[in-house]
């Protein structure tokens, strides 16, 4: 029986250390780590290379659930490949060890915590995006197009096409621009 530890931050920003450590302290013989975000499954060939790897018997070591995943439907998915693999998931900072009923309800539980606090997060977010906006410090980014050449163009007869290649921008930008 092998034991895995898989550790994973969202940002280049985070260091993945601390989990590293605690992963090693918890008997990990291997250690495989990714910067990826945890919304979702695809593109992280860190998780995937152990769920491929593991073996019936063996047993993957996360730190916390919402480093394995942030959503219910992705942390079921995850648990159930691994589960008909005949691989265990142990949770160190959580008591949860799916080779029982009471870490396998537990594990349910954290996994609605973590989308919760994902949609929190994202809500925050968006309110606060909104206020910046209303207080007229949130702009987005700079046009990259001079809207006053292309209407100028435009008056002199030019194409949308012709505007285009003129001014080396996508046709539909400069539609974007034309349209009242």
């Amino acid at each position: 029986m092998a034991v895995y530890g898989y550790a994973r931050v969202s940002s280049s920003s985070q260091s993945l250390d601390i989990q590293r450590d605690a992963l090693k302290a918890a008997g990990c013989e291997v250690i495989r780590a990714e910067t990826r975000t945890g919304t979702k499954v695809e593109g992280r060939t860190e998780l995937e290379t152990l769920l491929q790897f593991a073996r019936d018997g063996d047993r993957i070591v996360v730190t916390r659930i919402d480093r394995l995943a942030r959503s219910i439907s992705d942390l079921a998915t995850i648990v159930k490949r691994m589960e008909a693999s005949g691989v265990a998931l142990t949770v160190i900072e959580q008591p949860v060890e799916t080779s029982t009923a009471a870490g396998r309800c537990f594990l349910q539980m954290l996994g609605v915590f973590a989308e919760f606090e994902t949609a929190i997060r994202s809500e925050r977010q968006l309110e606060g995006i909104a206020k910046a906006k209303s207080n007229g410090v949130y702009k987005g980014r700079k046009a990259s197009i001079d809207g006053d050449r292309v209407r100028a163009l435009a008056a002199q007869g030019m194409g949308a096409t012709a505007i285009a290649k003129e001014m080396n921008v996508g046709r539909a930008s400069v539609y974007r621009l034309l349209s009242p």
